[in-house]
């Protein structure tokens, strides 16, 4: 195990986080679709700091019965239904990004992964519903933990929503681009790896 490895393994108690983001039909996890899901995978490099080093993404079928409420699809921008969408089932997206942070989880030697997200719990929940409703055994995340850089962007930033949170810490961010499961995922994983390496240069945690 390499020694950027064994600080991972050793910085979060074991576990590996790993930063989710979904966009779906609404706010109820278990009857509201979801529609599309992205993970960044982390580590550190050999200077010790955290750093995003792989997006791993899938646009989901709505499930069967899945309710899609007009207003989230307005806020979003998804169209379920368009045909160049490349949409897959949510048990298949599920199980390839399950299958790519099981793999992290292993090579870095952590017994479990934790899902950091902005607002944590409301992708946490989505991404939980469905790995139920498509009888996933393998579920690399912990049922509960979570990180959320909400809270963390409040106490290091003094900001709460995402894009005020990146640009206090001069992290580019367009608008434009903003509620598309990859963008959003990307840049909060860059806000994540920017509080935990900030904290680390403030001497907040000795290695």
């Amino acid at each position: 195990m390499s020694a950027a490895e064994h600080l991972m393994k050793s910085r979060f108690r074991g576990y590996l986080p790993v930063v989710i983001d979904v966009e779906t039909g609404g706010f109820n996890p278990k009857t509201d679709a979801l529609l599309e899901i992205a993970a960044v995978l982390l580590d550190f490099d050999d200077n010790g700091e955290l750093i995003p080093i792989a997006t791993h993404h899938a646009h989901v079928e709505p499930f069967a019965g899945a309710n899609i409420e007009q207003a989230a699809l307005d806020f979003n921008g998804i169209k379920p239904d368009h045909p160049l969408r490349g949409a897959v089932p949510e048990g298949e997206a599920l199980r390839d990004i399950f299958r790519a942070v099981r793999k992290a989880q292993k090579d870095a030697g952590c017994q479990r992964s934790v899902l950091v997200g902005h607002n944590a719990t409301f992708d946490h929940n989505f991404m939980m519903a469905a790995a139920e409703r498509a009888g996933l055994k393998r579920n690399p995340f912990h049922p509960f933990v979570t990180f959320d850089t909400t809270s963390l962007s409040a106490v290091a930033l003094g900001q709460t929503v995402l894009i005020k949170a990146c640009q206090a810490a001069g992290i580019p961010f367009d608008q434009n681009e903003a509620h598309s499961a990859v963008y959003d995922t990307e840049r909060t994983a860059e806000l994540f790896c920017w509080i935990v390496n900030q904290w680390q240069h403030l001497g907040g945690w000795p290695r």
